[in-house]
């Protein structure tokens, strides 16, 4: 039996004192010694936290005792050691970063894609009028993504809102978004909807869930994730790897980041690369006076940063 578990949850919700809230959350945290990266705004709660057994049970009944968040779901995974070395609660614009601020357009609390659970999407997702959009980053649907899976060229979340133009053409389909857990899509489905897409659905829990619940069937190569982890597997049906060596093309599953922390690129790596590069997706990363010890896991932990500060910080 695995020691510790790990939990990834989100919450569309209003917290009116936000920026107290996180400071007073982070301590909540650390007295049950979970270590995790939480995400707290006006609209809600994005986190992954990890602990043992007993502490992550205390933190959910506290999560689900507050009105505010009594809906949360929450994803557990049994894992040997927990996913993260520190604890970090922070106080930012939005819980997952999309520059679509003005709730009188986007509001998930308000209008998003119907749900569909992961047997109803496993039932649904190869019909003729079905288009399945992963609205996630290149770096995660490079390493995995459902077959036959509409992707887009983007880099973070915050760009897909200009990528709607390349959709138009599918607006007489029905669109069922997919991301890593669900809190993406809560947005990216209510944008479609107000850009007059008719017809629009989300993987209700991800990728995650569907693994869990539906064998991860058709879903190709493993799931990025935002912890030490970085990649999980998902399909216990009809697993293939489609993820290849940034480096040599080498067929890999192995997601790092890049050794160099001026880069710190996410790309497939194999391990003789890896070794070979010192964990750096290039020769100049590779010579660079601020790389990091590549210990060949390819994570590292971030600097600690003030609870509150509000400037951009990376999940990964």
């Amino acid at each position: 039996m695995a020691q510790y578990n790990t939990l990834l949850y989100y919450c569309y919700t209003t917290i009116e004192d936000a920026e107290q809230f996180a400071a007073d959350h982070l301590k909540f945290c650390k007295s049950l010694n979970l270590t995790g990266r939480i995400i707290v705004a006006r609209e809600g709660l994005n986190g992954t936290v990890s602990g043992t057994p007993e502490a992550c049970r205390a933190y959910m009944e506290a999560v689900h005792a507050d009105s505010r968040f009594n809906a949360t779901e929450f994803k557990i995974d049994e894992v040997d050691e927990p996913s993260f070395v520190k604890m970090h609660v922070r106080y930012k614009e939005e819980i997952v970063h999309s520059g679509l601020r003005d709730p009188n357009i986007i509001n998930p609390q308000i209008q998003t894609g119907k749900y569909l659970e992961p047997k109803e999407f496993l039932d649904m997702k190869n019909a003729e009028d079905v288009v399945i959009l992963d609205v996630r980053s290149n770096y995660e649907h490079n390493l995995g993504k459902f077959k036959n899976a509409i992707t887009l060229d983007i880099e973070n979340f915050r760009d897909f809102p200009d990528k709607i133009n390349e959709l138009a053409k599918y607006k007489d389909k029905k669109i069922v978004t997919y991301c890593t857990g669900g809190i993406k899509c809560e947005k990216a489905s209510a944008l479609l909807l107000h850009e007059g897409f008719k017809d629009v659905y989300q993987l209700h829990g991800g990728i995650i869930k569907y693994g869990k619940e539906a064998g991860g069937e058709d879903f190709e190569g493993k799931c990025y994730v935002f912890d030490n982890r970085l990649a999980v597997d998902v399909n216990t049906v009809n697993p293939v790897a489609i993820s290849t060596c940034y480096n040599c093309g080498k067929v890999t599953e192995k997601m790092i980041n890049c050794a160099n922390p001026e880069c710190n690129e996410h790309f497939t790596q194999c391990e003789e690369c890896g070794t070979a590069m010192e964990g750096c997706c290039s020769d100049a990363c590779k010579e660079h006076p601020r790389k990091r010890v590549y210990d060949g896991t390819g994570y590292y932990v971030k600097v600690p940063q003030p609870v509150n500060k509000k400037e951009k910080v990376s999940l990964a």
